[in-house]
């Protein structure tokens, strides 16, 4: 098998990281492109110990899987440098906003599967949601979820619900990232070097989300004793609408990644 990223950036990255731990594939299955950065190129191929060239023709003819994971804003020069070479392969779009009916207004009618992984991929921990074209074949199927598996979890689900994937999960690492900022922000301020204490915190809320059974509002009712701390700590997040703070960061997400599949498909008049 030959699969090639177009794009060398950090979700091509993550990936390829998570599929060299996994195991799953050979050093001279994986090769990466890019459109001028070779220190970034020369980089992955390094650290990563796989293949890289800058012939379009000679990485494309004889690929298995082609995964787009360039920028929004390089997408459509990208696909329209891959059209000429893109012969029944299988691309993969990881890109948020870019459906399958634009990639195909360029590339012509070819099997296209949409995933948005995130970029715990790194770790073998993506959340990942699946989308296939009409032109899919089985085989293919099979071979995208088996990418995805390798660096974590993977769900089917349609098109339409992709803009809501990523905002929740695609970018919902960065939410977490904001909001241990946020604590350690304030026991700095308390005098305290809290990182071990946060890291292993959400690792254990994250289990017990997993093993227990239990829904996060018991969960988190369970540890909230009347006049005790965690309730004066809860009564200020709800003061603060942290709550409703979240609705509305992932609301905006998926609806900005709503809005860039608009935009590609508007200029492209589909």
């Amino acid at each position: 098998m030959k699969i090639v990223f177009i794009g060398a950036g950090s979700m091509a990255e993550a990936m390829i990281k998570g599929m060299k731990n996994a195991k799953a594939f050979q050093q001279t299955e994986l090769w990466v492109t890019n459109k001028n950065d070779k220190e970034r190129l020369d980089l992955l191929t390094e650290t990563y110990d796989i293949n890289s060239s800058y012939d379009t023709r000679s990485l494309l003819k004889d690929a298995d899987i082609v995964i787009l994971a360039v920028k929004p804003k390089d997408a459509s020069d990208a696909l329209h440098t891959i059209q000429p070479y893109m012969k029944g392969q299988l691309l993969i779009s990881v890109l948020a906003g870019l459906s399958t009916g634009y990639i195909e207004s360029i590339i012509g009618p070819s099997p296209i599967a949409r995933a948005m992984p995130n970029t715990s991929a790194m770790i073998g921990q993506s959340a990942t949601g699946l989308t296939f074209n009409e032109h899919i074949l089985d085989t293919q199927r099979e071979m995208t979820v088996s990418i995805f598996s390798a660096i974590g979890s993977v769900t089917q689900v349609e098109e339409t619900r992709l803009d809501l994937v990523t905002g929740l999960s695609g970018s919902g690492p960065a939410y977490i990232y904001y909001i241990v900022e946020a604590m350690e922000e304030a026991a700095a301020e308390l005098g305290e070097d809290a990182m071990p204490f946060i890291v292993q915190t959400l690792k254990g809320a994250a289990q017990m989300l997993e093993t227990s059974g239990r829904t996060p509002r018991e969960l988190r009712k369970a540890i909230t004793s009347e006049g005790g701390t965690t309730e004066a700590g809860i009564a200020q997040l709800e003061y603060h609408h942290v709550k409703e703070a979240f609705t509305a960061c992932i609301k905006e997400a998926t609806d900005h990644s709503g809005r860039l599949r608009r935009q590609f498909e508007q200029a492209h008049n589909i």
